[in-house]
């Protein structure tokens, strides 16, 4: 058995696509309307090739080239189209349209993260409030109660739970910068 070429097969299908790369490449760019699509069809018909069975000899190897040129360029049409449909039936079922518009029930994942890093900031500034002003804070603006009912739970006066939150509204604003 004779050792392989410099290009490292002795197959004659190899050889022939060797030989019309350039071709395939212009053939797959005329149909798929893009040269980066293809110089990716061209490398999956040079895989499909390599991974063939040798023992299958070709009469004609430019026709089966072109044929199994053809075949990859409609696998790949095929599984976009799959993709596509399989994706609009994910959308379809996951989301919610409104006048044939997507409505996204959740933020894009960098200011989801942005919000937690501005939460837990929050958060810690609330902790360094003086131990009166922090409660007052706490019951009115992140448990909802009134003025009225925040000074009844913390046994002061309205004015006093006012004083309390506005202190900590511009010692958190000063701290936080916002």
């Amino acid at each position: 058995m004779s050792a392989p070429s410099e290009t490292g097969s002795e197959d004659p299908l190899i050889q022939v696509y060797l030989q019309r790369r350039t071709n395939l490449i212009r053939f797959f760019a005329a149909r798929a309307g893009s040269m980066a699509a293809a110089e990716d069809l061209a490398q999956e018909l040079y895989l499909k090739l390599a991974a063939r069975d040798l023992q299958v000899a070709a009469e004609n190897p430019v026709a089966l080239l072109y044929r199994i040129a053809t075949n990859v360029m409609l696998d790949k049409a095929r599984g976009e189209t799959r993709s596509a449909a399989r994706d609009a039936a994910w959308r379809h079922t996951a989301r919610v349209s409104i006048g044939g518009e997507d409505v996204v029930d959740e933020a894009p994942a960098d200011e989801q993260v942005s919000s937690r890093q501005r939460l837990r900031q929050l958060v810690d500034a609330v902790g360094d409030l003086p131990p009166q002003m922090q409660r007052a804070f706490r019951l009115h603006k992140l448990e909802g109660l009134s003025h009225a009912q925040t000074a009844q739970s913390m046994g002061l006066s309205v004015k006093s739970v006012e004083k309390h939150i506005s202190a900590a509204l511009k010692a958190l604003t000063a701290k936080l910068g916002r």
